[in-house]
């Protein structure tokens, strides 16, 4: 997957944000206020709930979830190794299948590290 794919995805998240709000305004308002609320830095920084975020998007096989929290985890000041690290610990959890899904993440590393803004 290059650079132009990953960014397909993280568009496609961006149009069924804007779909679902026009269809659904509540729902997706009540989610977003708990989103924000529950990405408030307390306890954990945001670097850490991104890397969460990401470990749960490749147990649960959400390759939408894998580059967006690629892509906000390194924003956030992570490291690709701590990227890989939060990925292994997914496969930990999650066995087999959540290992093939650091192949979305490699790629993802890859293609944000190239000094492209997605």
């Amino acid at each position: 997957m290059d650079y132009d794919e990953v960014n397909v995805k993280l568009q496609e998240i961006e149009e069924l944000l804007d779909k679902l709000g026009k269809e659904h305004p509540k729902e997706i308002s009540a989610f977003s206020r708990f989103l924000r609320e529950t990405l408030d830095n307390k306890a954990l920084t945001t670097r850490e709930k991104e890397l969460i975020a990401l470990a749960l998007g490749i147990a649960q096989g959400c390759e939408w979830c894998i580059y967006l929290h690629t892509q906000k985890a390194l924003a956030a000041g992570a490291k690709p190794e701590e990227l890989i690290e939060a990925g292994l610990v997914a496969v930990l959890m999650a066995g087999g299948p959540a290992l093939m899904h650091l192949i979305p993440l490699v790629k993802a590393i890859e293609n944000f590290g190239k000094g492209q803004k997605a």
